[in-house]
């Protein structure tokens, strides 16, 4: 990872038009190629971003980021304040806490208490920015990835929406659906999801395991 503080401003032009005036800044650039643009006052959420596959192209006084899309970041550099390269090597993957977890599973082995006819396809499908919950497919063959979390929140959203970018970039998956499956929904991570095409679907964590607990007892033969 390539970490650079640097006075800096900012050009979008892609899918509308953005621009950051001159600002000390981080520039982050992942192994994977994806760069994104942090101020010190935005919490966790950067200000702007390009994720990979992209072409970087570093001059003296400029990075120009686009890809296969248009879209374009230019980042022009008035001074570079420090820019230092770690490896941080191979990364053990996010350990979901217990109840995240168990929801997952309850889901994974009953998709069709999300929708009708939805059918798992395999838990934690690999893609190149991380793996999907649970990958489905609903009763018309259509793909369907499922983001699992316990409280659905912007950050969910953003999530799910770069998995299902990369989804969609195999011809075997293609087109893709989303949704977001959790115990509660923000209002806020709701409108995300309304906006970006992702079904937001609020879940009743203790029915299922209430269901799973009567399905044990049934099979218990002691």
């Amino acid at each position: 990872m390539r970490l650079v503080i640097a006075r800096c401003t900012v050009d979008y032009s892609g899918r509308l038009a953005a621009h950051l005036p001159e600002a000390t800044r981080l520039i982050m650039v992942k192994a994977d190629g994806t760069l994104s643009i942090h101020s010190d006052g935005n919490a966790s959420k950067p200000l702007n971003w390009m994720i990979a596959p992209n072409v970087l192209e570093i001059h003296p006084d400029r990075w120009e980021v686009t890809n296969s899309r248009g879209e374009k970041l230019l980042i022009t550099i008035a001074e570079v304040l420090d820019d230092v390269t770690h490896d941080l090597g191979l990364d053990p993957g996010l350990v979901k806490d217990g109840v995240e977890s168990h929801l997952q599973e309850l889901l994974a082995a009953t998709p069709d208490a999300l929708e009708d006819g939805l059918r798992l396809l395999r838990r934690e499908y690999p893609t190149d920015i991380g793996p999907v919950d649970l990958l489905c497919s609903d009763i018309n063959g259509v793909t369907v990835a499922i983001e699992v979390k316990r409280r659905g929140e912007i950050d969910g959203v953003e999530q799910l929406a770069r998995y299902v970018e990369r989804l969609e970039h195999d011809p075997r998956l293609a087109p893709v659906r989303a949704i977001l499956a959790a115990q509660s929904i923000t209002p806020q991570a709701r409108v995300m999801a309304e906006a970006r095409g992702i079904q937001a679907i609020e879940v009743d964590y203790e029915g299922l395991r209430e269901a799973e607990d009567t399905e044990l007892r049934l099979f218990d033969l002691r």
